[in-house]
Parts: structure tokens; sequence; C-alpha cells
């Protein structure tokens, strides 16, 4: 993958995580359930490193490109949403503000990964 590639899905990643957390507010609608994530965390750790950490910090609240992820584990986002497995997916599936849409960039599994490993940090 060249390297404008591995931006843009980085980029993506930050601001669909920015941008879905602001158009839902974290929140389940009726009849919606909470998932957790199913994916590896060491894959996932490795996806993040390749493709997401050129735009996000997973070791602080620092903002890169996008926002610093430290302190996901602890249930919100940095932009102060509930940190959820839907709602990280429909930031990664998404994009927005300025990241990429991951929908089609990324396998089912790949995606699983990369929330297991998120909602880690």
């Amino acid at each position: 993958m060249n390297k404008f590639k591995m931006l843009a899905v980085v980029v993506a990643l930050s601001l669909a995580v920015s941008g879905a957390f602001a158009q839902k507010g974290g929140k389940k609608g009726k009849g919606e359930a909470k998932k957790a994530a199913s994916g590896d965390v060491a894959k996932g750790k490795d996806l993040f490193e390749a493709k997401c950490m050129v735009c996000h910090n997973p070791d602080s609240k620092d903002k890169k490109i996008g926002p610093g992820l430290q302190g996901v584990k602890d249930g919100k986002l940095p932009s102060g949403k509930n940190a959820t497995h839907d709602v990280i997916l429909e930031v990664v599936d998404a994009g927005g503000g300025g990241m990429p849409a991951y929908k089609e960039l990324l396998t089912d599994e790949e995606k699983e990964d990369v929330i297991a490993y998120v909602l880690t940090l």
C-alpha cells in the first residue's frame, strides 16, 4: 500500500471516529444492541500501526492529524461520545471530517481487529 493510501486510511479512521460520535452522540437507539469487539487485539495493533498511527496517537491524547486515542478503554472517544463497538464501526465505515470511509478499504475481519485494539487504548 502506498503512503498516500495509508495516510488516507489513517485520516479516515480518525475522522470517522470523531464524526460518528458527533452524529450519534454515542447513544444506543431503540432496539440497537451493544456489541463487543470480536477481533484479535494483536492483529488490530499491527493494523493500527500500519494504517492509523500516521494520524492517531495510541498512547497519548495529543492530536496528530486526528485525535489521540489514549483513554478510549475508559469508555469515551476524544469527541466525548461513548466508545462502543458499533459507534467506532460506523466511524470506520463512513469516515467523515477529513477521514476517508474504510467500508471498502478494510475487510470485516480487519475492522473487528482494529476495533478490538482501539477499545484497549
